[in-house]
């Protein structure tokens, strides 16, 4: 079966180890045909591709597929059209009327395996103010002294063997109570990774199904009141949808234990922010986000620098390896060569 890959500098830009990926897929089943072009090469499909007629199998990442290069892709079988995250629905609706399979993206599960190690990571990093220590040390030496001044030594102060902020969550992931809202993709692997060490796991989402709970490790609660209840790490992750945003609600932040860590690496929309926002400015509780409801942050936002806020640039899902299995996942759908 003929193949041929065709991409381009805007497509590159967007998932820049994609297409590479997808080439070295197919040629394991065969020679592939693959164009890259220039930023300045706004060529149509079929001009780049040396037969057009004769390839079976394309993928086209960002690249131009005209009215006339339907009618000289005779031979063609299959085809996926990608601009970036889009995929080319009405470009490609006269090959679907003619019998092409037209494949698409039905699923987000490719960024799912980065996206929950970065949470475990920023979990990890509230717990032990990992960045803030790190800050600290370039302009002062203060961090490494961890005697208590005198006359204010106390039980769970700071002391000799002890560098945490007792305010809030803090020490090892071991033992802690982790409760997690959604057991799809991302919400599982990280409730995995929480109960590998050794902590508490419960689980909220009604839409998953048993085998996600058991993958998970963790407690399946039905209530979501019961689920925040008694937090000491609330990792909302959901994907933001019309039935997710705002669920989250200013009441279940409310209820949330004085210190808890309110873990974000999915969508910020899933939780009442202002709510969020003003507990956590209120040193009542501790944050670890990728996302935010406003990005980028302001750089006057009064969450940024704080000793209670670990925060980075929505950068979770943002790895080669989610390019790399956004084109494993999407040639899947191909019939092998």
């Amino acid at each position: 079966m003929n193949s041929a890959i065709l991409v381009t500098a805007s497509f590159d830009g967007i998932w820049p180890w994609a297409a590479d990926a997808a080439r070295r897929q197919w040629e394991r089943e065969g020679e592939v045909e693959f164009h890259r072009l220039g930023p300045e090469d706004d060529r149509a499909v079929a001009d780049v591709l040396r037969a057009p007629a004769t390839v079976h199998r394309l993928l086209v990442l960002g690249g131009k597929l005209t009215p006339g290069c339907v009618g000289r892709l005779v031979g063609l079988r299959e085809i996926a059209v990608c601009s970036g995250y889009a995929f080319g629905v009405a470009e490609t609706a006269p090959l679907a009327a003619r019998g092409v399979k037209v494949h698409a993206h039905t699923t987000e599960g490719f960024w799912g395996e980065s996206v929950a190690e970065f949470g475990l990571a920023l979990t990890l990093c509230g717990l032990r103010r990992i960045p803030q220590l790190h800050r600290a040390m370039l302009t002062s030496q203060a961090p490494w002294d961890y005697v208590a001044p005198p006359g204010t030594e106390r039980p769970g102060g700071r002391g000799h063997q002890f560098g945490d902020d007792p305010r809030f969550a803090h020490g090892t992931l071991a033992g802690k109570r982790v409760r997690v809202i959604g057991a799809g993709n991302i919400g599982s692997r990280y409730a995995s990774f929480c109960r590998m060490l050794g902590a508490d796991v419960a689980a909220w989402d009604p839409l998953a199904g048993e085998p996600a709970f058991h993958r998970a490790g963790a407690r399946r609660e039905w209530h979501l009141p019961r689920l925040v209840a008694d937090a000491e790490i609330l990792a909302p992750m959901l994907p933001l949808t019309d039935g997710t945003r705002g669920l989250v609600t200013a009441e279940l932040i409310a209820a949330l234990p004085r210190g808890a860590l309110v873990v974000l690496v999915t969508r910020a929309g899933i939780c009442d922010l202002p709510a969020l926002r003003r507990r956590v400015l209120a040193d009542e509780l501790a944050l670890a986000a990728d996302v935010f409801d406003v990005e980028p942050l302001p750089l006057d936002d009064p969450l940024l620098g704080r000793h209670n806020v670990v925060h980075t640039p929505h950068n979770a899902g943002r790895t080669q390896q989610a390019n790399e299995q956004w084109a494993e996942m999407l040639l899947a759908k191909f019939d092998p060569a």
